[in-house]
């Protein structure tokens, strides 16, 4: 396979640096890369301290992983080179995910790390360097219409990851590059085994990379211990209905842990207070919102309108009306927290998204109408 790099010059006189994290997609996109003619050099950030790192695996830019693209590269005969980020990946990406726990938010970590090392710093390595193209292994797609770059969801849906990726701005997009957007995972890792590349059969990360364990309570738990202090469980009268063993153990929409009898149907937390370590539940059809107040909206377009919003990776988008940083969904929708990201599509491209500040539950807009 010959992937199209989209270069502004002949690829035999031109250099790309390639995103590697030790996995088989970026490992592949590495190898397209390679078959183009250009000049490749893999980078891969080193997130962790090493003696930490050296002891994990399955995880993002683990010890594992970095040691994994270092053989991928020599196998491709590539220069590799690793990049100490992980004083910036602490800061920009672990305790905020931590704060926004404690702030009783449920956040989108992933979001947060492409945002800042992985495509900001990189992009300005990749500037530096004098890159023609900066390539990750992300299923999405850069598509050129006009002579304007615009990014748009990956071909196999079950794959996508354009929701991640909507802080991606103009400048960044001018210069990545999505080499396996087109292809579904089984033709990913075909090409990796024909390569003869280790990573070929290597599993999927399945977790968050800096808690591979799945455990995020422990790990917010241990850097903000006064998540983990007992509160009330309360119905939205503020009636006390129960005890709960710290509010670092649940997020909005959540149901199991609960442990409270004696109700006629399920309960789930609405919403969380965590100055008073308090958690306020109520029945399921009190999850449906109607708006929400989105901060720190990046567009890859013009500001839109109607346009449909995705609010969780893995739900489909829904139509909605976009009016001064509010969304107002057409229909209630589930599963809208403060914290994740809400993202704006037009069919299969990606325009925009920002960051979910506050929600208004659907009966309250009703009432208040009335």
């Amino acid at each position: 396979m010959i992937a199209d790099f989209q270069l502004d010059r002949p690829a035999s006189g031109a250099r790309i640096v390639v995103a590697m994290s030790g996995g088989v997609d970026s490992s592949v996109a590495a190898l397209l890369a390679a078959k183009s003619g250009a000049e490749v050099i893999g980078v891969t950030l080193q997130l962790y301290d090493h003696g930490e790192a050296a002891k994990r695996s399955g995880a993002c830019c683990a010890g594992q992983d970095i040691y994994d693209a270092a053989q991928v590269c020599e196998k491709l005969g590539i220069a590799h080179y690793v990049l100490d980020y992980e004083s910036r990946f602490r800061t920009g990406v672990i305790e905020r995910f931590a704060d926004d726990y404690a702030r009783g938010r449920t956040p989108v970590p992933c979001s947060l790390c492409n945002q800042g090392v992985k495509f900001t710093d990189l992009h300005a390595f990749a500037r530096e360097l004098g890159a023609d193209a900066l390539v990750t292994g992300h299923y999405v797609r850069r598509v050129v219409r006009d002579g304007r770059a615009e990014l748009h969801k990956g071909r196999d849906p079950a794959r996508d990851q354009s929701y991640f990726l909507y802080g991606t701005t103009a400048e960044q997009l001018a210069l990545l590059r999505f080499p396996i957007g087109e292809m579904p995972k089984a033709d990913v890792r075909a090409l990796a085994a024909e390569a003869g590349l280790i990573v070929a059969d290597k599993p999927d990360s399945q977790d968050i990379c800096f808690v591979p364990d799945g455990d995020y309570a422990g790990l917010v738990k241990r850097m903000r211990p006064e998540t983990d202090a007992p509160g009330e469980i309360v119905d939205r009268s503020g009636r006390v209905l129960g005890r709960h063993p710290g509010v670092v153990h649940f997020t909005v929409g959540q149901r199991r842990g609960l442990e409270i009898g004696g109700h006629a149907e399920p309960l789930y937390v609405l919403r969380i207070e965590p100055e008073e370590r308090r958690l306020v539940v109520g029945p399921k059809q009190a999850l449906a919102i109607s708006e929400a107040r989105v901060a720190d909206w990046n567009w890859l377009t013009e500001d839109q309108r109607e346009v449909a919003v995705k609010v969780r990776s893995l739900s489909r988008p829904v139509p909605a009306t976009i009016s001064e940083g509010t969304i107002r969904f057409h229909q209630p929708e589930f599963g809208v927290a403060p914290g994740q990201a809400a993202v704006a599509y037009e069919g299969d491209r990606l325009l925009g998204g920002g960051w979910i500040e506050s929600t208004m539950a659907a009966d309250c807009a009703l009432a208040s109408a009335a």
